[in-house]
């Protein structure tokens, strides 16, 4: 497949974060999910600066670890425009909890953030099994194994204390998971 991606990464954080990873799980999500062209922007921000977008487009008034934004979608076209908006502080916070790499971390919620992007959803036990099985796969394919903090339902995120959060457009969020 000819395929044409653009992807920018914007660090709008004082953490210094490879970039080239990010990168490459996109790309390889985007792949897999067969779509001819793509553009996706990511911005790495810092846990006050995410808290401000999630009581601004969900009405949730603390932190979270991504929150996806599809803003363009053509299934005929095979195209899709996106946006991730990520937590660096919360990756770093909970990779010391969980005592993994925070890079690690971040790279879930990135892989997280575009299986929303591409369709995949966690509301309910079959849908979060799901995603938690291409979670294994793209990170796989970096050589990591994610972890993921035991909860009653065992819906969080890798390290989330709640819900990741994901808005399917700008005008009608749709929360991720509680």
């Amino acid at each position: 497949m000819n395929a044409s991606y653009e992807i920018e990464i914007s660090n709008q954080q004082d953490r210094d974060v490879k970039k080239e990873p990010l990168v490459e799980v996109i790309r390889s999500i985007l792949l897999d999910h067969e779509f001819q062209t793509a553009e996706i922007s990511v911005a790495l921000v810092d846990d006050p600066s995410i808290r401000q977008l999630n009581l601004q487009y969900l009405q949730h008034d603390y932190e979270t670890d991504v929150i996806s934004f599809v803003l363009d979608e053509s299934t005929e076209f095979r195209s899709l425009s996106g946006q991730l908006v990520v937590s660096t502080d919360t990756a770093f916070r909970f990779a010391n909890e969980l005592n993994c790499p925070w890079q690690d971390e971040l790279l879930l919620y990135v892989v997280h953030g575009m299986l929303h992007l591409v369709g995949y959803r966690d509301k309910n036990p079959q849908q979060v099994s799901e995603m938690r099985q291409q979670e294994k796969k793209y990170l796989a394919r970096l050589g990591i194994s994610p972890v993921w903090r035991s909860t009653e339902t065992d819906e969080s995120l890798g390290s989330l204390p709640s819900q990741s959060d994901q808005q399917s457009t700008g005008i009608h969020p749709e929360e991720d998971s509680e």
